[in-house]
């Protein structure tokens, strides 16, 4: 894919500066982990209003490079920080959408495209809302606002958000509060905020036999049943109940396999692999212990097996910050009526590294059709989150 510049249009002054500057970031055919024009427009709109801009490639072995974006304005504290990445999932089949995937269609009320929702309209609404905030305040502005935006969130996420934060951190940034812009929002903009994740942990079990043939048995020892045995032990594991902070902790099977194409061989092993989405009840190392005990148990000692937790898990964290919490909530309250709930369910994001250096909520879109063929925002709901922004900025830099 190559850089697209976002096409012109004779009604762009029409459009909302939240609703343009989404439609010319989903013109960009971003693609994990391809730039596609995106950070060059973003980069490009924030350094002619004033931002210092800097354009970061990370590279690891086995990974695809990835560029990121780290722009900011102001100085001293607070310091705000929007984070959030411009890179989307693959369209899939073009043909199926109604829209063009990257042509930033608006239509019957919605921009329609790849990333709409997940998340170049939250990026598009945070640099709008910014860019209004700053017009206004001008030199009377006191404080920092900044923009962190991976290339790299959908994929393999290693040189994305932690390498920039490490190189933020190296250049003596320091933070005060981050909104990730992820689509938080089941049904309805102001639905909920995210004031924390459940960690994550995967792991695969193993279970090996000697291979043989099917009509000789005795000649082999076949190692599904022992693996079922496991399985069942998995899923009868009651981790915890919740409490309420969060909800229950829950481990899901995710694949069996045994690399067996034949039908008359007993494969030498079988293995299975599971994700737990867990609470503050658990760590990563006390969780893995527990399951390793539970499989033990079933295991004996006639069963030969293994165990392999990956590395790549998250803890889970709640933020407590009340500025950047009631500050967020009254600003959702005031613009559209709604008192968000404070949520820590679904899944992980870049958040969870973010963590490790200041408060950090996420807001942003309804995320009905995030990943889905025909993916589309409501333009009325990027202005509404545009609106929310801006307002939380007035009010946060008065805390």
């Amino acid at each position: 894919m190559t850089a697209a510049t976002p096409a012109p249009s004779g009604s762009d002054n029409a459009l909302s500066p939240a609703i343009r500057i989404a439609r010319d970031l989903i013109r960009c055919p971003s693609v994990t982990p391809t730039e596609g024009g995106a950070l060059a427009f973003l980069g490009q709109l924030l350094e002619d209003a004033g931002f210092e801009v800097h354009r970061v490639t990370f590279t690891a072995p086995g990974t695809p490079d990835v560029e990121n974006l780290f722009a900011r304005i102001g100085s001293g504290a607070p310091h705000v920080v929007f984070a959030g990445h411009t890179d989307v999932v693959p369209a899939g089949d073009e043909a199926s959408w109604a829209h063009g995937p990257f042509a930033g269609e608006i239509f019957g009320g919605f921009l329609h495209g790849r990333g709409a929702v997940d998340m170049k309209g939250g990026v598009a609404a945070f640099a709008a809302a910014a860019l209004d905030y700053l017009a206004e305040k001008g030199n009377e502005f006191a404080g920092t606002i900044s923009f962190l935006i991976t290339g790299d969130e959908e994929g393999p996420a290693v040189n994305g958000t932690v390498k920039l934060l490490e190189w933020c951190a190296q250049r003596g940034e320091t933070f005060d509060a981050c909104i990730v812009g992820e689509p938080t929002n089941p049904d309805h903009l102001g639905d909920a905020i995210k004031v924390g994740r459940r960690g994550s942990l995967s792991g695969t079990v193993t279970v090996t036999g000697r291979q043989g043939h099917v009509a000789y048995p005795h000649l082999a020892d076949n190692p599904i049943p022992g693996l079922i045995r496991l399985c069942a032990a998995l899923e009868d594991l009651v981790l915890d109940q919740g409490n309420e902070r969060f909800q229950p902790s829950n481990l899901e099977i995710v694949s069996i396999d045994t690399g067996n194409p034949a039908f008359n061989v007993i494969p030498q092993s079988a293995s299975a692999r599971f994700n737990v989405r867990f609470n503050d009840t658990w760590t990563r190392t006390s969780l893995a212990a527990r399951i390793k005990a539970a499989l033990g148990e079933v295991a004996g000692e006639e069963l030969s097996w293994d165990l392999a937790i990956r590395e790549d898990g998250s803890d889970s964290f709640l933020t407590n910050d009340a500025a950047l919490i009631e500050t967020l909530s009254a600003a959702i309250e005031a613009e559209i009526g709604r008192k968000p709930e404070l949520s820590t369910g679904g899944g992980t994001s870049d958040a969870r590294f973010i963590k490790n250096y200041c408060p950090v909520v996420e807001f942003g879109l309804v995320g009905q059709t995030m990943h889905q063929v025909d993916e589309c925002v409501a333009t009325d709901d990027l202005d509404r989150l545009a609106a929310i922004y801006r307002r939380f900025l007035s009010d946060y830099f008065k805390v």
